[in-house]
């Protein structure tokens, strides 16, 4: 019965059960119930994103504990450059594993850990001391998410097929939008004390990646080969010799805009980011509820398309808040909110299109180097752009946002090279 009902599951959800010939035949037998393990363990991990989002919570947090601008300014580029720019030399370790779901479990679960050292340090300290201590531990949170990113487009590719792999990060994204919906009315409604909320959010968090550790570690995954990948910086030589690999770098790289933009949008507030804590956090979770599962089932057709469309839509919105800043209308309130909306809107189809285009495009032996090149070169855009853009928003923030829109469009333009990975 339970086979029986998780394959209905799966029919439903995935509306295209016809056998992947890539997969092998264990592999396709056991597809409903790792598909929907894929589901599960993903949504409760980008719920816990969300809720210990540095961006905006952990920031109200080191701000609400005096740690200090230094301590806060760090927790994004540290999250961010964690997570992207080691997976180049972890790659290599895993794959030397013929079992890589262990890899992507561990990282959870240490992030589960970290995420409740967290909690722990904003309840015992306060001033600089919290602040160096829960930068501290994001790191490590950080550290062990590039190792779950690392090896996940992998063991997605070898568990589910290709017709239905945009769907699975898809839908597990928009299930996970709800529960930050959740959060964020709850911040609106002005129920109980705010940092008490931010806790119980934490806390919530940490136990969240351990659940997901715990449902991973039971997919069913076939035994790979063990020399998969180049050691480091060897991988380098994949952008010589796969131009399709280099081109879609490009585009994802140019595309980063719409993550880096939320802050600048925030800055052209008069309240800050404070003041709409949690309409700022609705708006981007409903965002992806809404549009996460139509993109990832758009990505199984054409990840190329969604990537163009994708860069024209961020384009679009970056290009309209330039002119809503110039005019000034971009002070009254609500309105950032509505543009952070269309922007994450465009933000989660980069998502849904970048991952099913870089697992359809790569075979089984060569998803780890793609993704971990991939993921190390975006990782140090990131960062130089992030220190470059910081300097250029001292003079002027509608110039930045400027610059992220001809960046989406420039990407949306070069995306018309890539290949048609899904009909190859």
């Amino acid at each position: 019965m339970a086979a029986t009902t998780t394959e209905q599951i799966f029919d439903i959800v995935t509306d295209d059960t016809g056998a992947d010939p890539d997969l092998p035949h264990p592999a396709q037998e056991a597809e409903p119930g790792s598909f929907l393990r894929h589901v599960a363990s993903l949504s409760a991990s980008k719920i816990a994103d969300g809720l210990i989002d540095p961006k905006l919570v952990l920031s109200w947090l080191l701000t609400h504990l005096g740690a200090g601008a230094f301590w806060t300014g760090l927790l994004v580029p540290v999250r961010e450059a964690g997570a992207l720019l080691p997976q180049l030399f972890t790659t290599p370790f895993i794959t030397r594993a013929r079992i890589r779901k262990w890899f992507w479990a561990g990282g959870a679960f240490v992030q589960g850990i970290s995420a409740a050292g967290i909690a722990i340090a904003a309840l015992t300290l306060e001033g600089w001391l919290a602040g160096a201590v829960i930068v501290g531990l994001l790191a490590v949170l950080a550290l062990a998410r590039s190792v779950c990113s690392a090896s996940y487009k992998d063991i997605l590719g070898k568990t589910v097929g290709k017709s239905r792999r945009g769907t699975a990060t898809g839908f597990a994204s928009s299930a996970a939008a709800l529960g930050v919906i959740v959060f964020a009315i709850v911040l609106m409604s002005g129920i109980g004390d705010r940092y008490v909320l931010v806790e119980g959010a934490i806390l919530l968090a940490a136990g969240l990646w351990v659940l997901a550790a715990l449902v991973f570690a039971t997919m069913d995954e076939a035994p790979s080969d063990e020399n998969a990948a180049a050691n480091g910086l060897a991988q380098f030589s994949l952008l010589r010799d796969r131009p399709q690999l280099a081109r879609f770098i490009i585009v994802r790289s140019l595309l980063v805009g719409t993550a880096l933009a939320p802050p600048y949008l925030v800055m052209l507030q008069p309240d800050g980011a404070f003041g709409q804590l949690g309409a700022l956090v609705l708006a981007s979770a409903v965002a992806s509820l809404l549009s996460s599962y139509v993109w990832g089932r758009l990505s199984d057709r054409s990840s190329r398309r969604v990537l163009q469309l994708a860069g024209l839509a961020g384009g679009a919105v970056l290009a309209a808040m330039v002119v809503l800043a110039l005019t000034g209308i971009a002070t009254v309130t609500g309105v950032i909110p509505v543009v952070l909306f269309g922007l994450m809107i465009a933000y989660h189809g980069v998502r849904q299109g970048r991952s099913t285009h870089l697992v359809d495009m790569a075979g089984p032996e060569d998803r780890a180097s793609y993704t971990a090149l991939s993921n190390t070169i975006v990782g140090l855009v990131l960062l130089v752009a992030g220190a470059g853009f910081a300097a250029i928003a001292a003079f002027s923030v509608p110039l930045v946002i400027g610059l992220f829109a001809a960046m989406c469009f420039g990407a949306a333009i070069i995306a018309t090279g890539l290949d048609e990975v899904q009909h190859g």
